[in-house]
């Protein structure tokens, strides 16, 4: 039974959104500095969207609770339909690297880095929220940015963040 209502979900989505079907994404980049998110398919950027990232941008993460957007190549490895934001597909930041550096220095390399839509319930003001960076280090989009990405990206696509 939930097989057939997932597959009639992806039907729909494919019919409703048919470019969406024929655009197969291969990486999404990032450049923090220009707060610009890009959907990247046969080296030809797809889509691009305006984002805005932790409350201090600057520099890769390198602990729990900087503020940073981690930098350098991730997967996007699992999603949350039901996060506290519309929808959240999740970072694979901290790798073996960030470990090992948070470990040097004796701190919590931190976690839970996701692209992600604006706080449930506050949707109607995302073009507001966009114009500052306000996450704990994720990369937020509009509500309908999300949906779009959401729809385009798959589970084990790279991601790749610059400053």
């Amino acid at each position: 039974m939930r097989l057939t209502i997932r597959w009639t979900i992806c039907a729909f989505i494919l019919l409703a959104f048919p470019a969406l079907a024929a655009e197969k994404v291969d990486l999404v980049r990032v450049h923090k500095a220009e707060r610009r998110l890009e959907l990247i398919g046969d080296g030809k950027v797809l889509r691009s969207y305006g984002i805005a990232l932790g409350g201090d941008p600057v520099d890769h993460k390198h602990q729990e609770g900087d503020q940073r957007t981690p930098e350098g190549r991730y997967m996007l490895d699992w999603r949350n339909p039901n996060s506290i934001a519309h929808r959240s597909i999740h970072i694979s930041y901290p790798n073996a690297d960030d470990l090992a550096a948070a470990k040097a220095r004796n701190v919590d390399a931190g976690g839970m880095i996701m692209i992600h839509g604006q706080p449930n319930g506050f949707g109607w003001w995302g073009w507001l929220l966009q114009l500052v960076d306000w996450t704990d280090g994720c990369i937020a989009v509009t509500d309908s940015d999300m949906d779009e990405i959401w729809a385009m990206v798959a589970d084990g696509t790279p991601i790749e963040i610059e400053q």
